[in-house]
């Protein structure tokens, strides 16, 4: 769901955002809709993460039979066949979640790239600030530095969630401990580095520039 624009105004007119606003409001807008896509690509690679865990264990379950064919004298054709599936269908699950990962990375990307807009903007407000001796909220409350300190703070925790999700792609398929796997794959659905307060605050960032209504 994209971030909507404010509805019209009493007067029937849609209020007209201009300037140093209209960039702010905007890259409002990037970051709601960045972190749509960041959550649906959490979504899909929580089902891969899922799948490769459950290949994992299939795979030491075959291998399991085969050790007991091999001390038992009976045939193992059809156990290493079926392992030789199992690892095929493995690599291409870690190839896939490889490629989540990549386009988590070119979201943070772009995300570092609104950061820097945004820093931009709360600069030039300080300049402005600093010659007229003016100090007029942009849209509702905030100072300009508080879009901002916002910015940063959602960057630097998908920043942090992508470091941590780089571990579990580089792990997951790696591991014996089946209560580790389970580990990994808690860590990669719940993104124990994107807390409420980070939520909350994207919502106050949409309801100041507009984008949501009380």
């Amino acid at each position: 769901m994209e971030a909507k624009s404010p509805g019209v105004s009493a007067s029937g007119r849609k209020p007209v955002v201009s300037g140093s606003a209209r960039k702010l409001k905007d890259n409002a807008a990037d970051w709601h809709n960045l972190i749509m896509k960041w959550n649906r690509l959490n979504d899909d690679g929580s089902t891969i993460a899922n799948q490769i865990v459950n290949l994992k264990l299939s795979k030491e379950s075959v291998k399991e039979a085969v050790v007991a064919g091999e001390d038992d004298q009976t045939p193992i054709t059809r156990h290493t066949a079926s392992a030789s599936a199992i690892g095929s269908e493995l690599e291409d699950r870690c190839f896939a979640l490889t490629a989540i990962l990549e386009k988590m990375a070119h979201l943070v990307s772009k995300m570092e790239k609104l950061a820097s807009s945004t820093k931009g903007v709360c600069e030039l407000q300080e300049f402005q600030l600093e010659h007229t001796g003016v100090c007029t909220p942009l849209f509702h409350t905030w100072a300009a530095s508080h879009f901002e300190d916002v910015s940063s703070l959602l960057l630097r925790a998908y920043r942090e969630e992508l470091a941590l999700k780089e571990v579990i792609v580089g792990e997951l398929a790696h591991t014996s401990s089946a209560d580790l796997a389970l580990v990994y794959l808690s860590c990669w659905l719940y993104q124990p580095y994107l807390e409420p307060s980070t939520a909350l605050q994207l919502e106050s960032l949409l309801l100041e520039t507009g984008h949501r209504v009380l």
